[in-house]
């Protein structure tokens, strides 16, 4: 984790602003969790963002914008010509098409 300020205030501190805390019958501190990830900056009240996040994120959308291969095949049921990819059916019949 490497938090720091939106607006770049310079702050070092942060509160998570959706936590769990477990407290003992005398009100001591014993863990926490984090339910939902939510930073605030605590010297100038602006959303604080989690920098060591980044790399995975943007590995997730680089994933989520990859195009499946599509190969063009003649459907056999009606005999069109169509771009499908891996388990696709024909979108003119709905025929279930094998790629070979």
């Amino acid at each position: 984790m490497w938090l720091t300020c939106s607006n770049n205030c310079g702050s070092r501190l942060f509160r998570a602003l959706f936590a769990e805390v477990d407290l003992d019958a005398d009100g001591d501190y014993q863990g926490h969790r984090i339910t939902q990830e939510g930073y605030l900056c605590l010297n100038c009240g602006s959303p604080a963002i989690d920098l060591g996040a980044v790399p995975a994120a943007m590995a997730a959308e680089r994933e989520a914008e990859e195009v499946a291969p599509t190969v063009d095949v003649l459907c056999p049921v009606c005999e069109t010509l169509v771009a499908v990819g891996p388990g696709d059916v024909c979108p003119n019949c709905q025929a279930p098409l094998e790629i070979t």
